[in-house]
């Protein structure tokens, strides 16, 4: 085999044609860190430039029965970084618009979100105000002061099973009136998002 260093890029091109791996080889040898430092100069990533490179060179090869290149071996591939580049700032600013707009949506919505949070709290100290007394006194010590099961029942002078049982039923009573409120607050949601 001759040594392909010496020859000129449009004979190792046509040996490329002809299936020469050791002629893509010396194009690849020839070009790689020179394709590879024109896209880092534009894009600023190691390895987003590497994929590009080595993309061009995977289409080397495989197109390589069907090129027809029409300036030099290093003008098509140059050209070719070129527009893979453009590609990838393209889709980078696609990306990073879209990324843009999600948190717009986000800042926009957050008023809404607080609309519905202060909906929904209020709705809930209405539906704990209907709560029997002696549930609704039970729900306060545990919920808003935080208080055990063995502290309320010292405290109300109850068994801690009655205070787990009037805990279920306050629990279960919101669950039931709040049920509603929570579906049509889901469902604006899941439109807003």
């Amino acid at each position: 085999m001759q040594n392909l260093n010496i020859l000129q890029d449009e004979e190792l091109l046509q040996l490329l044609k002809q299936e020469q791996m050791a002629a893509f080889e010396e194009i690849y040898n020839r070009y790689w860190d020179k394709l590879y430092a024109a896209a880092y100069k534009r894009l600023q990533s190691k390895e987003v430039s590497e994929e590009l490179v080595q993309d061009l060179f995977t289409s080397l090869w495989i197109n390589r029965n069907v090129l027809n290149i029409h300036t030099s071996v290093a003008g098509y591939l140059f050209t070719s970084v070129r527009y893979l580049v453009l590609g990838q700032i393209q889709k980078e600013m696609v990306r990073a618009s879209y990324k843009e707009s999600l948190s717009l949506n986000r800042i926009d919505n957050s008023t809404e979100e607080t609309v519905l949070l202060n909906d929904l709290v209020a709705n809930l100290n209405v539906a704990v105000e209907q709560l029997p007394v002696k549930c609704k006194s039970v729900f306060e010590l545990s919920r808003k002061e935080f208080k055990s099961n063995k502290e309320i029942a010292a405290e109300l002078g109850i068994s801690e099973k009655t205070v787990e049982n009037q805990l279920t039923k306050a629990l279960k009573r919101l669950r039931l009136g709040l049920n509603s409120l929570l579906l049509s607050l889901s469902m604006l949601m899941i439109t807003l998002f």
